[in-house]
């Protein structure tokens, strides 16, 4: 018995890509738009890929194309190939600007770049892309039930943008005084994370970094400068502690206070 159901599906597996082949050397467009649609219904989107792709200059200009290069960028979502499917979602949208499908490819083009955003330790080209279309999308379609959607990843770009942005002021204090004053270099890439991310989740640690910054500065100027820049340090505290009492780096920061007063002293 077990032998004649492995002997089925084999049978079946051999005709599922007969029918395949035969429908890849077809000749008639009909049949592999249907087969296409029944391929991206059953999510086989490389198949359905496949015959979309050979048949939209067939069908440029008629009143089906619309559709078959929307379940085309479709399918290439399926594949989870975003760069792909991003670029069939904005040529649908050039073609079909007030198309029935037009503010879901809008949406769609946001979501792919969106999910293709790297790591923030790499370049930042598709989450830079991400924002820009997310943004767009609401402002044309404020009332679209996407909207909240939208918000959210919004949200979590900007975030990964700040974060960045952390990451290359902490690089710029662990470099110290490598090559030049990197504690300056610091704090002002913390600064302009926070006037660019105000409403960032790594508001605390880009403050901080900024405190810790001065406070090691200071700790290396020159006698003559030592009063005044930890006077500075003692303003930065205040900032820190009026913003997060409760902060996770509150312990360190009222050592550094401890520090910058008994030198102000």
């Amino acid at each position: 018995m077990k032998n004649f159901l492995n002997f089925i599906l084999l049978a079946l597996l051999f005709t599922s890509c007969g029918e395949y082949v035969r429908l890849q050397k077809s000749t008639n467009p009909e049949e592999k738009f249907q087969a296409g649609k029944n391929y991206f219904q059953e999510g086989k989107y490389v198949k359905s890929t496949t015959m979309f792709e050979e048949i939209v200059p067939y069908y440029r200009g008629t009143p089906q194309a619309e559709e078959v290069l929307y379940l085309l960028a479709e399918s290439y979502m399926g594949q989870k190939d975003y760069y792909s499917a991003s670029e069939y979602f904005q040529a649908y949208i050039r073609n079909f600007p007030r198309g029935t499908y037009a503010q879901e490819a809008r949406y769609k083009v946001a979501y792919c770049y969106y999910l293709d955003s790297p790591d923030a330790r790499l370049d930042q080209t598709e989450t830079y892309e991400a924002i820009n279309a997310l943004s767009e999308f609401i402002s044309l379609y404020p009332e679209s039930d996407r909207v909240a959607d939208c918000r959210k990843y919004l949200f979590e770009m900007e975030d990964k943008l700040a974060y960045k942005e952390l990451l290359s002021s902490k690089l710029y204090y662990n470099l110290g005084l490598y090559g030049g004053n990197n504690y300056r270099a610091c704090v002002t890439t913390a600064e302009n994370a926070l006037k660019d991310f105000p409403e960032t989740k790594y508001r605390d640690d880009l403050v901080f970094v900024i405190l810790k910054a001065k406070s090691k500065e200071a700790s290396l100027s020159v006698e003559e400068k030592k009063r005044e820049r930890y006077s500075e340090v003692i303003d930065e505290y205040y900032r820190y502690a009026n913003a997060f009492p409760d902060g996770k780096h509150i312990k360190e920061a009222n050592r550094i206070l401890r520090e910058a007063k008994n030198i102000v002293k």
